[in-house]
């Protein structure tokens, strides 16, 4: 197998996780609070050859010396885009849309045989009943929905209306007239470019993550006493996802005609090879 061939090789495989990552966005195009991935490439590991032994000749010269042989190119970077969807009026009382581009909500999610909190821009919640006269808040997968101290959101199961009020604080109120106060678990994002992706709409810290160079509280923020003053969102209403089908159209093509390209490449390398091993 040759250098060209190699490069290509490389590129193919970046190029698939590409594609992936564009498909995955568009099957969630009509998904509420879904939020689209990028992904950025860099170059692999580059050989220079020295090819000018008098740098007093390259004066002014602007790319660098040498001549540059590269490997393929790699994928840097998938990042989470947390640009603001548009919001669609729903009337239901318990469906919540955050203005906030950087906010969150808490759910407690099953991860192989524990649990793990996780975040979900997706504010449909359910009211699922749990006996002994309690019902919980749940996510549309039947996840706990948490308050601002990792702890489910329980009421009473005669509970006949919802209330959200400032800084994420939900009233409910029972048939009787009483009523519960209680606020709602949301955390703000800083970094998301270290969030992974979990299904279910839903992203969290990742599972290396004392092996990178940043801290949790870093990554995002918990929204308890004085920050909840921060917290943005609408009741009755939710957010549309941010993929712009257009944009990831335009996408896949790019990346159909640069994975045809190495594809080709690797043919005619392979050509090459044939022809040199045919001379006799």
């Amino acid at each position: 197998m040759n250098r060209t061939m190699i490069t290509a090789t490389n590129t193919l495989g970046q190029l698939q996780k590409q594609m992936d990552m564009i498909g995955h966005n568009l099957s969630n195009a009509e998904t509420y609070g879904y939020k689209r991935r990028e992904a950025t490439f860099a170059e692999m590991m580059v050989q220079n050859v020295r090819n000018q032994e008098n740098t007093d000749k390259d004066i002014g010269r602007l790319t660098p010396l040498g001549i540059r042989s590269g490997t393929g190119a790699k994928l840097s970077q998938a990042q989470l885009i947390l640009s603001q969807g548009s919001l669609k009026s729903t009337g239901r009382s318990l469906d919540f849309a955050f203005t906030n581009e950087r906010q969150f909500f808490k759910v407690l999610a099953q991860d192989g045989d524990a649990n793990a909190v996780r975040y979900t821009r997706d504010g449909a919640f359910f009211v699922s009943p749990m006996g002994n006269g309690e019902s919980m808040l749940v996510n549309g997968n039947g996840y706990p929905v948490l308050d601002e101290d990792d702890n489910y959101i329980t009421f009473s199961e005669d509970a006949s209306s919802f209330q959200l009020g400032d800084n994420g604080v939900l009233t409910i109120s029972g048939q009787n007239g009483q009523q519960e106060q209680v606020n709602l678990g949301i955390v703000s994002i800083e970094k998301p470019q270290f969030l992974s992706q979990y299904g279910s709409n839903l992203v969290g810290l990742p599972e290396n993550m004392n092996q990178l160079d940043v801290d949790a509280d870093e990554v995002l923020t918990n929204l308890i006493g004085g920050a909840r003053t921060d917290i943005s969102m609408v009741q009755n209403s939710l957010e549309a996802s941010n993929v712009d089908i257009g944009k990831e159209m335009t996408d896949m093509l790019n990346v159909q005609r640069s994975y045809q390209f190495q594809a080709r490449s690797i043919s005619l390398a392979d050509q090459m090879m044939g022809l040199v091993n045919g001379i006799r």
